[in-house]
């Protein structure tokens, strides 16, 4: 007589040691994505900032050949100058010439107003939501200078906000505070 042998039966699953695996794949590649985009998002904001001073610049040279100086920035760390540059550079009187029409607080595509529409002065901000710095000899006062360079110094504090621009023109780059700034010089 044969003796017939009854086929076990297997139930279809995955084994705790799989699904580790498994969610543990998923978590590293998360990780990748998520890291990947906050580099991506850092570098767009370093260009998007670039961008903006090299504009500013152009504004700001269009600026100084119409009227044969810059804008005054006195102040020897560059704080709270842009307030300046704005108003030169978008007058509110519209009979005056506009160098820079991306300033327009009707219309701020670009996010350099942070959100000001109306004021007394309105200030010019970098994709990280900090005013630019800006600051420039006055014509006034030749043997005063201000800036590092001849012309304007004219800069962002980069990603950490921070920036140490020294006095009178004395900007040093190696300063742990400047190592992220972009600067337009």
């Amino acid at each position: 007589m044969k003796h017939q042998s009854r086929p076990q039966t297997h139930r279809a699953g995955f084994t705790l040691m799989e699904l580790l695996v498994v969610i543990s794949i998923i978590v590293i590649l998360s990780g990748l994505t998520v890291g990947g985009f906050a580099f991506v998002n850092q570098k767009q904001a370093k260009s998007q900032a670039e961008i903006q001073i090299g504009l500013l610049q152009l504004a700001l040279e269009d600026y100084k050949s119409d009227n044969g100086e810059y804008p005054v920035g006195r102040s020897s760390t560059g704080t709270g100058q842009t307030g300046n540059i704005y108003d030169a550079l978008f007058p509110s009187n519209s009979n005056e010439k506009v160098y820079l029409p991306e300033l327009d607080p009707k219309n701020d595509s670009q996010g350099w107003l942070g959100g000001q529409t109306s004021g007394t002065r309105l200030t010019i901000y970098d994709p990280w939501g900090t005013e630019y710095y800006y600051r420039c000899n006055d014509p006034a006062r030749p043997t005063r200078s201000y800036s590092a360079n001849p012309d304007f110094d004219l800069w962002s504090a980069g990603p950490d906000g921070k920036t140490n621009a020294g006095s009178r023109g004395s900007y040093d780059p190696e300063h742990p505070d400047n190592l992220d700034d972009i600067r337009g010089w």
